[in-house]
């Protein structure tokens, strides 16, 4: 990919100022397919334009893992929509890099939509051969932490999440005991969201008929 046309995608971008030219030039830049238009996509993932976000977080998942490093250093504090994106190209990815980032994100940010991309983080991540049980135990305690978050769609990730994890040979019993228990607690009447009960009912069906 030469630089000119890098360029030109980016002059573009930066003279768009309606939605249906931002979301022309930022698909134009995804098509270029060049990992140095992962920085400026990053950069439109904080134009708080969900349309035009769309497009350039599928432009990064497109660009595959070669963009976590930029991912990891790019989270934006006072922009929880940039964040939201971000955490989202990351669990997509599925890359145990991020695995420091989907843990504190689910701890720590105020905003549901990143809890919960954190949390679908945390039930897909490919885990690294050489700390697989480690990093799975992680993610099964981040799932743990999520099972008791105040936003029912953290919850519902969260039964996904376990789900997920509980159909792993690699599985402990202690881990599965813990698993399979919170999916019980999200299953009964202790949960007061009707559509948190039926996924956490519907996964405990599909592992007992595994």
């Amino acid at each position: 990919m030469t630089n000119t046309a890098l360029d030109q995608a980016l002059q573009t971008l930066e003279r768009a100022t309606s939605t249906p030219e931002l979301v022309k030039a930022t698909q134009a830049l995804c098509a270029l397919n060049d990992l140095e238009a992962a920085k400026p996509l990053v950069k439109v993932l904080g134009f708080n334009n969900p349309a035009v976000a769309a497009v350039a977080t599928q432009g990064l998942i497109q660009l595959g893992r070669d963009t976590i490093p930029i991912l990891l250093v790019s989270l934006d504090a006072r922009n929880y929509g940039a964040r939201a994106w971000v955490v989202k190209v990351i669990a997509a990815l599925r890359d145990p890099r991020g695995l420091d980032l989907l843990e504190h994100a689910l701890e720590a940010d105020i905003a549901p939509s990143v809890r919960r991309s954190a949390t679908r983080g945390l039930a897909d991540l490919e885990l690294s051969e050489d700390a697989a049980h480690d990093q799975l135990v992680r993610c099964f305690e981040g799932l743990l932490k999520a099972v008791r978050d105040d936003e029912w769609v953290v919850r519902y990730a969260a039964a996904y999440g376990l789900e997920q994890r509980l159909n792993s040979a690699a599985v402990s019993a202690h881990l599965a005991e813990q698993g399979r228990a919170a999916l019980n607690q999200l299953a009964s009447d202790a949960e007061g969201v009707r559509v948190v009960q039926l996924r956490a009912l519907k996964a405990l069906q599909r592992l007992n008929a595994g």
